[in-house]
């Protein structure tokens, strides 16, 4: 799955750059998923008095209203963008106003205005692309109406697949925190090889459907602890795969 953020004020033109990119994705055979940063903090769906509201109000974590139309799923509180994902298969996603990630960045602003722009962003856009100009501070500016598929091609050549968010204390093997690696790949300065979590890796560990990244250090622990049980156990064969499945993880589910 691929992910990149479209970023800047409100009126900046994000939501039409979003529109003109699923359109041109979906031409494109791609599956296209979105996700909106709302900045109001007052903000929700749910209205006090309804039944879901009542549901929450009575404790429930989680609470889902299932109509013909559509069905909205309700969660307390404001879940991490990287839990939101993990419940998203489609090819792309494109995030609108969200910055607490590591992906690629489009800027949008108005054409009085001038684009914040970071070590990710690949492109301006917007309401400022409406100026004329084609590049500023050395980055391509891009029109979503008139150029969507220049936009389009720049973000399938530039956007890897979702990166982790790993702190250099973590991980570092490759010299950087995951934000700077993908700011150095985005510059030509890494190629996406050198992370080690895109490498593939003897152990895997997989809660549910979703497989958990680790970073090399966890893997050789959780390698060095099974094989010293297993390979004591009559069965053992090293050239095999080993495989365990733990159906619960409290004291009173059966393991």
């Amino acid at each position: 799955m691929k992910v990149f953020t479209v970023t800047g004020l409100s009126r900046s033109g994000k939501t039409t750059t979003i529109e003109n990119l699923i359109k041109e994705f979906n031409k494109r055979g791609y599956a296209v998923g979105t996700v909106k940063e709302i900045h109001y903090e007052k903000f929700a769906i749910d209205t006090e008095g309804k039944n879901t509201y009542r549901h929450r109000a009575a404790g429930a974590l989680t609470v889902t209203a299932r109509g013909e139309k559509e069905t909205d799923i309700l969660y307390v509180g404001k879940k991490p963008i990287y839990e939101i994902l993990s419940h998203y298969n489609e090819d792309i996603v494109i995030l609108e106003g969200v910055r607490d990630i590591v992906a690629p960045e489009i800027a949008c602003c108005d054409e009085n205005s001038f684009p914040e722009i970071t070590p990710l962003t690949v492109a301006v856009s917007g309401r400022f692309a409406n100026k004329g100009i084609k590049e500023y501070k050395g980055l391509p500016v891009i029109n979503s109406v008139d150029h969507t598929a220049a936009l389009a091609d720049l973000l399938e050549e530039k956007t890897p697949a979702l990166m982790n968010d790993f702190d250099k204390e973590c991980c570092g093997y490759c010299g950087y925190d995951c934000r700077g690696f993908l700011a150095a790949y985005l510059n030509g300065q890494a190629d996406i090889k050198d992370c080690v979590l895109k490498k593939e890796y003897k152990v895997k560990l997989k809660i549910g459907d979703d497989e958990i990244a680790m970073v090399p250090f966890v893997q050789n622990i959780l390698y060095n602890v099974v094989i010293g049980v297993v390979k004591e156990l009559k069965g053992y064969n090293q050239n095999k795969k080993i495989e365990i499945l733990i159906e619960g993880h409290e004291d009173n589910k059966k393991v």
